[in-house]
């Protein structure tokens, strides 16, 4: 229900009753028509079920982000993450902004000046993807009529070059593993978990959640259990739960050399997880990073006094680069795309192929020959045997 009333000489309103019995207005119409005109529109909108209350549109974003966050029901990890670009990207600049008074062309000009403040494309992104995904819920819950920001095709195409990934060679991975191997924060348990990154291609979250009793080594296996067969860090702490997709959930064939590294491995603990951290605990991959994988892939030489001194092997290679890594070597090793997704845990595009593709014996034959054979020559171009992987014999 609305009606028209004069609120001065010369200024108009349309008062209106809202669903809980109180009255809202609309000031400022300059003449008793255009108010009616108004009054009319929002009468028709309410029978259609479609008017959104003005007043509504006066929550601010901080606001609407604490009942955001309270309904909110994803995952520890993906909330941690919307979190973060709430704290650090979006209320610094939205907060304290309408919900009604946030327009696209304001967002468009926000994600322009992030970009040229030098963050990268894929956080600039998913910081307007996710005021994007705020928006549409504030229109679901009637505090909008419409969420402001659209994709847009307004100006120049933007062709973003995408960075290269660093990967590895195999005697490049050895190299690492080597350095890890001396350094007093790693040690050999490091240069095993590099090396078996490298050359099983399985997550961080999956090696350092893998459970002994899932490490079939007599089968030449590792299970990615469905249940607990990740670690996970969040704002909770450490814990076990399940992979990243249903599809990382999978058994990983080994070689029989890394078979043998692991055996040997396992020999050293008793502890449940297959890697754990000097201190006998659940890894950190901060910890992890600055103690093993930064100075054994980066060097040390600009430190001044390291308990040891190593020369850089590929600078700027991640934990998960080892994983790109393996993808390489499989493509060029003429792997089957449906293999390679089958033991990376991924996803094909085409789910026909996805579907009804089936590995054969014979490919993961073909695939373990393959690692094997750049496991051995890696071995061979290796100047020196480090104790870590002497018991392997000569050549292995």
């Amino acid at each position: 229900m609305a009606w028209v009333e004069q609120s001065g000489n010369r200024s108009w309103r349309v008062r209106y009753r809202r669903e809980d019995g109180t009255i809202g207005a609309v000031n400022g119409f300059s003449s008793k028509t255009a108010a009616g005109q108004h009054a009319d529109t929002l009468e028709s909108e309410q029978r259609r079920g479609t008017w959104v209350d003005p007043a509504a549109g006066k929550t601010t974003l901080r606001e609407w982000s604490v009942d955001w966050l309270d309904a909110l029901d994803v995952a520890i990890r993906t909330e941690d993450y919307y979190r973060s670009l709430l704290r650090c990207h979006i209320l610094p600049r939205w907060g304290d902004d309408r919900l009604a008074d946030i327009s696209g062309i304001k967002t468009a000009a926000w994600a322009k000046q992030l970009r040229a403040s030098g963050y990268a494309p894929v956080t600039v992104s998913g910081v307007t993807k996710l005021l994007s995904l705020m928006l549409s819920d504030a229109v679901e819950e009637r505090l909008i009529v419409a969420n402001p920001i659209r994709a847009r095709r307004r100006g120049r195409h933007r062709a973003t070059r995408r960075a290269e990934r660093i990967w590895a060679t195999p005697q490049e991975a050895l190299s690492v593993a080597d350095n890890a191997a001396r350094l007093p924060g790693a040690g050999p348990a490091a240069a095993v978990l590099i090396v078996t990154a490298a050359w099983t291609g399985a997550r961080w979250g999956e090696l350092v959640g893998l459970h002994r009793a899932n490490t079939h080594l007599d089968d030449g296996v590792i299970v990615i259990d469905p249940d607990v067969g990740t670690l996970h860090e969040s704002s909770r702490g450490l814990e076990l739960g399940p992979p990243k997709t249903a599809e990382s959930a999978r058994t990983i064939t080994l070689p029989n050399f890394l078979v043998e590294l692991l055996r040997a491995h396992l020999d050293t603990h008793d502890h449940t997880q297959v890697f754990i951290s000097p201190e006998g605990e659940w890894h950190r991959r901060s910890n992890f990073g600055r103690r093993a994988m930064r100075p054994a892939a980066d060097g040390n030489l600009a430190q001044p006094r390291p308990h040891v001194r190593l020369s850089p092997v590929k600078t700027g290679l991640t934990f998960h680069g080892l994983r790109h890594s393996h993808k390489t070597w499989m493509i060029a090793d003429n792997v089957p795309e449906i293999a390679q997704a089958r033991r990376l845990g991924h996803i094909l595009d085409d789910k026909i192929q996805q579907t009804y593709s089936h590995v054969a014996a014979e490919v993961e034959t073909h695939l373990l020959e393959g690692l094997a054979e750049r496991w051995s020559k890696a071995i061979a171009d290796s100047p020196e045997a480090p104790d870590w992987r002497s018991h392997l014999g000569p050549n292995r």
